[in-house]
């Protein structure tokens, strides 16, 4: 059974208790360095930041419900090309999953990564989290977030960002450290679980009390996935029947600028020259002014619907949903309720799930003999 022990929580409050934790973490010679969302400017936005310094984590705040931005590339970026020293990340169960993914496609490499998975109860986009931070000090401001969904109270008047109200994945998987904020009051003590050998030998080499799990944990977790598979299946149906036709499509993505901010955003877009940043789209002026006399009007710019439905060819195996890019979206468009209605066809035709094994390989990566007897039989 897998090492489980239990961080208690000062008067501090649970943020101070996870900063202490990561110090003596930080502490173990094989470690180089962590890297945590720190509130770099004494408040705001909680950024990724790697830390090799402990005394530089009075400012990290792993409970914050922020996600200005998947750290998958910034991991994979740390992760390519042995530096010879290891280090943790601290990530959400989205993040890591969008590293596995890179993993798989040789983007990224864990030899010298210690995964570090937070339970994750969602988050605000940008613009909301500003809403709910306000004027707070940002620590306090997180750990009253967590202790009002302890208590079964919705912590702010605004919303969550609509990726995590339907996320069914809200644990880590794959991790060697599993941050437990599920299923009891963080206020008094967190739940910290080895998930590797790795994750065994750091967590023994601290000195902590080992425990029994409770079963909380996985009762909480298992109402949540109900409840989001709900909603999920929901948004699914509206998607589906708002982008029904091409008309529909356009409309649904009408407010798009082409400013690709949404596939800057992706973790797991990982090209690196984009077709869109080429040539190819430069048309001529006498282009332009031809389509429209044939039309009688063109709506510019012109190829954001096939801008869309390009990336979604190229992405719909290997999204995991994490919201960036709709969080990226300077016109709020919903791009990753059509990208996850989409996905979920697609990572099902193919039995997919990505970032959840990297024993499953991505479906374009393989060839079975015997898959889509159907579509082949009436080509035949």
């Amino acid at each position: 059974m897998a090492t489980t022990v239990r961080i208690e929580v000062g008067e501090h409050g649970p943020v101070p208790a996870l900063q202490d934790f990561f110090r003596k973490l930080l502490a173990d010679e094989s470690l180089s360095g962590i890297m945590v969302p720190v509130h770099l400017f004494g408040g705001g936005m909680p950024m990724p930041t790697l830390v090799t310094d402990p005394a530089q984590l009075d400012r990290a705040d792993p409970l914050a419900p922020a996600f200005p931005m998947s750290s998958a590339k910034l991991v994979s970026r740390l992760s390519k090309g042995s530096a010879g020293e290891r280090f943790a990340v601290v990530m959400r169960p989205c993040e890591i999953r969008a590293f596995m993914e890179l993993v798989k496609l040789n983007q990224g490499f864990l030899e010298e990564v210690i995964l570090i998975g937070m339970d994750c109860p969602g988050a605000y986009d940008n613009m909301h989290y500003r809403d709910f931070l306000g004027e707070r000090e940002p620590m306090a401001a997180s750990a009253e977030f967590h202790k009002a969904l302890a208590e079964g109270r919705k912590p702010a008047s605004v919303e969550l960002a609509g990726a995590c109200k339907v996320c069914e994945h809200p644990t880590p998987q794959g991790t060697d450290i599993v941050v437990g904020l599920f299923g009891g009051d963080i206020s008094s003590g967190i739940q910290i679980m080895a998930a590797s050998p790795r994750g065994e030998a750091l967590l023994g080499a601290m000195g902590l009390q080992a425990q029994e799990p409770d079963g909380k944990r996985e009762a909480a977790v298992a109402a949540l996935v109900g409840e989001r598979e709900a909603a999920r299946d929901a948004m699914y149906a509206d998607v589906q029947e708002r982008t029904s036709t091409l008309e529909k499509l356009a409309q649904y993505l009408g407010s798009c600028v082409n400013c690709y901010n949404c596939r800057v955003a992706c973790p797991v877009c990982y090209c690196k020259e984009c077709v869109f940043n080429t040539d190819v789209f430069e048309h001529k002026p006498w282009q332009y002014l031809d389509w429209a006399k044939r039309k009688g009007s063109l709506k510019l710019p012109t190829d954001t619907v096939f801008y869309h439905l390009t990336r979604m060819a190229h992405m719909s195996t290997a999204c995991v949903g994490c919201g960036q890019c709709s969080n990226a979206c300077p016109n709020g468009v919903e791009v990753v309720e059509l990208f996850r209605t989409v996905a979920a066809r697609t990572q099902k035709s193919f039995d997919y799930q990505p970032g959840l094994s990297l024993d499953q390989a991505p479906p374009l990566t393989v060839f079975r003999e015997d898959e889509y007897q159907d579509t082949v039989s009436h080509l035949a």
